[in-house]
């Protein structure tokens, strides 16, 4: 690896469309620069709730996305999610890492629903006071089916590239938030990335990663309820879907079908929030909510959440620290990718050896 560059580049491989981010490292402390970006859209078939069904498809759209972007850089990361992703917050008996380490197998075993041969697994010790209490510490536990692993870097090895980094689309989202944003002690985030099929749900609390779910409601479930209710194509779905006019269709028309499904997130957000305060025994109220994904501008999403949960919602803009630089990175594109760039933004802030 010597005299490589330790940048990966970030490589989100969605449902929807593949997105990509490069970004410059102006020293230590100093932040980032973003100088490359792009998407590329997928047919519904290629990449089904996270598991790749065409890659020869998904290869090609690489390829022709980092030929596009003219990014030279071969050595990226990349995400999983969905349902062969596993990730837990336990609690232990303290011990050291050396301990943990002999032991960390046996303790998966209980919390993972799978062979534990059959996964990859990380852990990492959580500092500060546990969740259950003194004499306990708190571990975060990761773990990923090896096959979608296989998968998805197999994908990227035959576009050409390394894949040098596989990891938790969440832990790259929260990754995205802290670049950009700050905490403070008591604090309940909650980020929600809206996807095509699946949307994320991660809890911070303090700056502390607490509790995630994966609900399998997304920008499909709006676009498949307007077009069975008003017997309209795809693309014209999705338009309404936007809030963008349909000729011949009226408004009033789409938002109850929207408005049905934005009260369907809105249900499974409020149980996730209502979980995390039982399983941490607090009664810090949800502070704010931020709102990412390819879907989450999804109209009046935002407004309807702010109401359900009584909470300030905002869109999360993965590059509010991070300025363009260069005419790869132009404002415009910049403003065209913000809602589905940070998955892509904190796979891009990972380096060699993390």
């Amino acid at each position: 690896m010597l005299g490589r560059s330790r940048n990966l580049v970030g490589l989100d491989l969605g449902d929807s469309s593949i997105k990509v981010v490069e970004l410059k490292a102006l020293g230590k402390g100093r932040g980032f620069q973003l100088s490359k970006l792009g998407w590329e859209p997928l047919s519904a078939e290629a990449i089904v709730d996270g598991q790749i069904m065409d890659s020869q498809l998904v290869i090609e759209t690489i390829q022709r996305l980092f030929q596009r972007c003219r990014i030279k850089n071969t050595q990226v990361a990349t995400a999983l999610s969905g349902h062969s992703v596993i990730v837990k917050r336990i609690s232990l008996p303290v011990m050291s890492e050396a301990e943990l380490a002999e032991s960390i197998h046996w303790e998966a075993e209980q919390y993972i629903p799978f062979d534990i041969e059959d996964v990859n697994l990380d852990y990492q010790i959580l500092e500060g006071s546990s969740l259950s209490g003194a004499g306990n510490m708190d571990v975060l536990l990761a773990a990923a089916k090896k096959d979608k692993i296989s998968d998805y870097t197999s994908v990227v090895s035959q576009a050409g590239l390394t894949p040098v980094a596989v990891d938790i689309a969440a832990f790259a989202l929260q990754n995205a938030f802290e670049v950009n944003y700050e905490f403070e002690p008591h604090q309940v985030i909650a980020l929600v990335d809206v996807g095509a099929a699946v949307s994320s749900i991660s809890v911070l609390h303090g700056g502390t990663s607490v509790y995630w779910r994966d609900i399998n409601i997304g920008g499909n479930q709006y676009t498949d309820a307007i077009q069975k209710e008003l017997n309209l194509s795809a693309e014209q779905a999705e338009q309404l879907k936007r809030g963008e006019e349909v000729e011949g269709i009226l408004y009033e028309r789409v938002l109850p079908i929207i408005t049905a499904v934005n009260e369907d997130v809105g249900t499974e957000i409020q149980k996730t929030i209502d979980f995390f305060k039982q399983i941490s025994a607090t009664d810090d109220p949800l502070d704010r909510l931020y709102l990412t994904g390819g879907s989450s501008r999804v109209a009046h999403l935002k407004e309807a959440l702010g109401e359900r949960l009584n909470t300030q919602v905002e869109m999360l803009n993965p590059f509010r620290n991070i300025p363009p630089v260069g005419r790869d990175a132009s404002a415009e594109q910049v403003d065209e990718m913000m809602p589905s760039a940070s998955v892509a933004v904190g796979l891009a802030l990972r380096r060699m050896g993390d």
